[in-house]
């Protein structure tokens, strides 16, 4: 039932960020034989997954040589990254998954890729996005089965470090772009405290609910990548907590999952009682279930006015399917009904408090069931919507099979600014469910 651990040795593709910065600081190993390790596999993967949309192995191989010639830089030194092609860098073209900005150089990185440079990290290249961070899918297969999605938006980023290419890439989350990817590779997929991590630099879909998202094949990568992008002397990792509180989600779209990941979610449950930790079911109040109306008309009244100038001039260049559905429903929505979703969405942030207050961590599921075949994910938008609009943190853990041997992932969230608890709370589980 759980997800089957690796137990052989590890190649230096397949090292985390963690274990690439303890080597490359001790000598055993060198930047530039980490970045080749990366490349090689690249080399051999990208034919199938297609999960870079730019790639310059000279520049990557310049940039590890330079750090190997210094003092260690920062505490991502050496650590290959990839950024999703929604994000800004001097270097590297960035397209936005759209034809009308093929070929685009912005001046400067984004936030977030100047932090993790100066952190010591390699940029590795661009991961594939969909439209505008949207829709219309890109050309990613899932590495775990090229049959399958990755997951929608920020899959190139997913598919990159479930594929061994990376240890860490960037994406990004207005509804569940990176919970889902995470959750579909079988990757840990961290969604932080709304407006923590800074955003300038990249692309604006709906600024109410835009986070970073980090994507990494450990909690200890993830914690200590949060720390890079908000520009802060890593702390140490939580010391070990006590079995936590944890606040068992019984959702309202529980009839909407797939059987499989609700019966995964109740032993989850059950194993974790058992193990100590006090666990008590959660339901909220019946103001949530309008959270799907309310984020869909946020998130679409913002999207049709930050791509003004795309509609107006290249119009005929993006797809049909965004064009004629979120935008154009974003467009007939009145300043009025914005108003009044976000209204509903305060009062459902204040009914959320108290719930948060009793536990540690609400444990919920992190999509509806495994990736399903075919290019076009499943469009589940409840199971991870919800905590994107309450600006809560969350982390998806690669917890579970299902019936067809693909990740599910466990969703464990946090009251705001509780990120850190969220850690070591995550690690307490992903320990018990493993």
């Amino acid at each position: 039932m759980p997800m089957s651990g690796r137990k052989s040795a590890l190649a230096l593709n397949e090292l985390t960020a963690t274990g690439i910065v303890a080597a490359t600081v001790a000598g055993t190993t060198t930047c530039e034989a980490v970045a080749r390790a990366c490349l090689e596999r690249i080399a051999a993967r990208e034919p199938q997954v297609r999960a870079w949309t730019h790639l310059d192995p000279d520049r990557v191989i310049a940039q590890a040589r330079a750090l190997d010639r210094a003092p260690p830089r920062g505490p991502l030194h050496g650590v290959p990254f990839g950024v999703k092609d929604i994000i800004d860098t001097c270097d590297f073209p960035t397209e936005y998954g759209s034809p009308i900005y093929r070929g685009h150089r912005p001046a400067a990185d984004a936030a977030c890729v100047a932090l993790s440079r100066k952190a010591g990290g390699v940029l590795m290249g661009k991961t594939v996005t969909t439209e505008f961070a949207n829709i219309t899918p890109g050309p990613t297969r899932n590495p775990l089965d090229l049959s399958r999605t990755p997951g929608g938006s920020s899959s190139g980023s997913g598919a990159a470090v479930a594929d061994f290419m990376v240890p860490l890439a960037i994406g990004t989350q207005t509804t569940g772009s990176t919970t889902r990817p995470a959750s579909f590779c079988g990757v840990f997929g961290y969604r932080p405290t709304y407006g923590d991590l800074r955003t300038a630099g990249v692309m604006e879909a709906s600024g109410s609910f835009d986070t970073l998202g980090i994507l990494a094949r450990s909690i200890e990568d993830v914690a200590l990548y949060r720390d890079v992008l908000l520009g802060v002397a890593p702390a140490a990792f939580p010391e070990e907590m006590p079995a936590p509180r944890i606040g068992f989600y019984r959702p309202y779209f529980e009839d909407r999952l797939e059987p499989v990941t609700q019966e995964r979610m109740e032993w989850a449950a059950r194993r974790l009682a058992r193990a100590g930790a006090k666990v008590e079911e959660v339901t909220l109040p019946a103001d949530f279930e309008g959270l799907e109306d309310a984020h869909r008309w946020i998130s679409g009244f913002e999207m049709a006015r930050n791509l003004a100038w795309e509609l107006e001039h290249h119009r005929d260049a993006i797809s049909e399917k965004f064009r004629e559905g979120r935008l154009k429903d974003g467009l007939a929505c009145s300043y009025e009904r914005y108003c009044d979703m976000r209204r509903w969405v305060e009062r459902c942030r204040h009914l959320l408090a108290p719930v948060m207050a009793r536990h540690d961590v609400l444990l919920a599921p992190a999509a509806a069931g495994e990736a399903p075949v075919g290019m076009h994910p499943i469009s589940h938008p409840y199971v991870y919507m919800i905590w994107t609009t309450m600006h809560v943190p969350s982390i998806t853990l690669p917890a579970f099979e299902g019936s067809n041997g693909m990740p599910i992932g466990a969703q464990l969230i946090a009251a705001r600014s509780d990120d850190r608890r969220l850690f070591a709370a995550a690690r307490w589980v992903y320990r018990v469910l493993t």
